[in-house]
């Protein structure tokens, strides 16, 4: 309906200056309907991104209460086992008590002789049944736990990672930090946040050169790093933006910034397009809900964040 609106007024423009040519009504027109189609295809990129971090989330869930599970099995294994061994423990004390009573009756009845032969067989019997059971118990438990173990090593491998991670983006970007980029780790993701001064000018979208420069040590950074995914979104504050041309509000704002930041990205022939989603996401994740100028220039930001890849860790859970 929007579009329709539009292209009456250009129409009416048209119409009533003789000074606007048919070129340039059809270039606008032309370059309205890029920036609608781009504004559609990264509003399902941004559907995209919700998907895939709603997945990485329950992914996370999952990978907890596998741990949790494994631990209580090992936990459980080692009590049986324990217990298991008390049982044997009692099983041959009874056994050594029939064999010297087997001996104090050699020269007893025959009769008597056949029953503490066949009650002895009895034991041993049950005793070979729970070595056997024994064995199994030990078995499954050097199973679980070398799985635990494995586990507990990739964790350690993902949160090594995540942190050698943050540390070589703080030491690429050396000359940026605490100049209105700051570099910090949550949930397992490595966040490289950028300041609004840093990269635009209020209210538009184009890059300054200082902030080509630090997205160029960044792109530099992430084409050494290919099992980094990267998710880019441009934030705003809570002030309606009510522009005409090509950006209207802020959810057109966010989006262009974090497509603007990608393309810099992405012009570094080295990093895999598909490794990359950009998202708009307007002022509905602020850092802050205070109402000064100081939080409001905290909350018009651009996020990149670096996500190492969990194949390892979704093969172990799709094993158990």
């Amino acid at each position: 309906m929007r579009t329709v609106v539009i292209l009456s007024f250009l129409i009416i423009m048209f119409s009533s200056e003789s000074c606007v040519s048919l070129k340039k009504f059809n270039d606008t027109s032309e370059k309205l309907n890029r920036v609608i189609r781009e504004n559609q295809d990264l509003k399902q990129a941004n559907s995209r991104f919700e998907i895939n971090n709603t997945e990485l989330e329950d992914m996370n869930k999952r990978l907890a209460e596998k741990n949790r599970e494994l631990t209580g099995q090992v936990e459980e294994s080692l009590y049986n086992l324990n217990l298991q061994k008390q049982k044997n423990d009692v099983l041959s004390v009874q056994q050594e008590r029939l064999t010297r009573e087997l001996d104090l009756l050699k020269t007893g009845s025959t009769s008597e002789i056949e029953m503490l032969l066949e009650e002895l067989q009895i034991a041993r019997n049950d005793l070979n049944m729970r070595e056997d059971r024994l064995r199994e118990a030990e078995k499954e438990l050097t199973e679980r736990n070398s799985r635990l173990i494995e586990l507990q090593n990739i964790l350690a491998q993902k949160d090594q990672a995540v942190q050698d991670l943050k540390n070589r983006v703080i030491n690429a970007l050396t000359g940026f930090n605490n100049n209105g980029l700051t570099v910090h780790e949550k949930n397992g993701k490595v966040y490289v946040s950028m300041e609004e001064k840093l990269l635009f000018k209020t209210g538009r979208w184009d890059v300054d050169p200082n902030g080509i420069k630090a997205l160029n040590e960044i792109s530099s950074l992430l084409a050494e790093n290919p099992d980094i995914n990267i998710t880019v979104e441009g934030h705003t504050d809570d002030v309606p933006m009510r522009g005409s041309g090509d950006v209207k509000d802020n959810w057109d704002l966010s989006v262009m910034r974090a497509t603007a930041v990608t393309k810099i990205l992405t012009a570094n022939k080295q990093i895999d397009p598909n490794r990359i989603i950009a998202s708009g996401r307007s002022e509905f994740v602020p850092l802050t809900t205070d109402k000064t100028a100081d939080a409001r220039q905290m909350n018009r930001r651009t996020e990149i964040i670096l996500t190492p890849k969990l194949d390892e860790l979704l093969k172990i859970i799709e094993m158990n």
